[in-house]
């Protein structure tokens, strides 16, 4: 009768089977194995402290025979562990002694074979001779040394793409230097001054000019349009500047920009540019398609109850919140 072997998907597992416990019994071999050492270096712990305790209350024994009272039989055992304290702390010191004595030595020993070995030279002359052949012999060493240094450098091979801590050191301290005059550059565009021309809007416009930085922020801008707006209009006393918007070229921009921002990035709006805070209209007298019109519109600063009541009609219709991923090809009016 044919005896049945199984599948060859039965064997690879049966032999998966046969790995895993021999992994499993060398695992357990390992263990017990860390087990046994960590048991016998306990055990040499617990011998050390035996017979050290063991020769104090022998020590103790024959000293204190007979009667003796408890303060007495404490002071003695004091001084036992003391005295025995100070003979383990010297024999520490001593050992330590030793291996120190034994560095040494060992050292000495270096120095006293490289100074064999410097001072061997093919002479056999005394005297000057000797001297003569101890600096030919360093010269030689020294020539051999740097020839060491430059076998196998050919410098005729571009090498300007292989890293060079010169070269790299070179690069970004010029970097740094051209990072310290852009960001001088940049604070002095910054803290120049600017007249912007604005229009509180009301359902009509009320224009007004102030004068800020170019690195200051929108909202600081609306905070000093405020200051001048409400003596002069009843419903902005009571105002802060959250409360308040700031519409150029049809788009809503957020406080958090600073006129730096929109000037250096050249950003546009729906019906003009967003970097010209002046108003000037397009007065060349004859019109050409294929050049833009340069024309900038005042500013308007508006109440957010306002724009919420009359934002379906015009020009609230047209507004839009600033995106700067957005790009205007094109200037539109209407």
């Amino acid at each position: 009768m044919a005896q049945y072997k199984g599948t060859m998907r039965e064997a690879g597992r049966a032999m998966h089977l046969i790995k895993k416990r021999e992994k499993q019994k060398e695992q357990m071999e390992v263990l017990k194995q860390r087990i046994a050492e960590e048991t016998i270096m306990k055990s040499k712990v617990d011998k050390k402290f035996s017979a050290h305790y063991d020769a104090v209350e022998a020590e103790l024994k024959s000293s204190t025979v007979g009667l003796v009272t408890l303060n007495d039989m404490k002071a003695k055992q004091e001084a036992l562990l003391r005295e025995r304290e100070m003979q383990l702390a010297k024999k520490e010191q001593l050992e330590e002694r030793r291996l120190q004595l034994e560095l040494l030595r060992e050292k000495e020993r270096r120095l006293e074979r490289k100074r064999k070995i410097s001072n061997l030279s093919f002479t056999v002359d005394d005297g000057d001779g000797n001297d003569r052949g101890d600096d030919l012999n360093e010269g030689s060493m020294a020539e051999a040394s740097k020839s060491k240094k430059n076998l196998g450098k050919n410098p005729d091979v571009d090498t300007s793409f292989l890293p060079d801590r010169d070269r790299e050191e070179e690069e970004n301290r010029l970097r740094e230097e051209l990072r310290k005059e852009w960001e001088a550059k940049r604070e002095k565009v910054k803290s120049e001054e600017m007249e912007i021309t604005f229009s509180y809007w009301d359902g009509s416009g009320h224009r007004r000019t102030v004068r800020m930085n170019k690195g200051s922020t929108v909202q600081q801008f609306l905070k000093k349009a405020l200051q001048g707006l409400r003596k002069d209009f009843r419903e902005l006393r009571s105002a802060g500047v959250e409360q308040l918007m700031y519409i150029k070229e049809d788009l809503i921009l957020p406080h958090y920009h600073t006129f730096y921002d929109f000037i250096i990035a050249k950003a546009r709006g729906k019906s003009g540019p967003l970097f010209n805070f002046d108003v000037h209209d397009d007065v060349r007298l004859l019109s050409d398609a294929t050049m833009e019109k340069d024309e900038s519109h005042a500013g308007k600063v508006v109440l957010r109850s306002w724009y919420e009541k009359n934002k379906h009609i015009f020009p609230a219709s047209r507004w839009e919140p600033y995106d700067p991923e957005k790009k205007w090809d094109k200037y539109t009016i209407r």
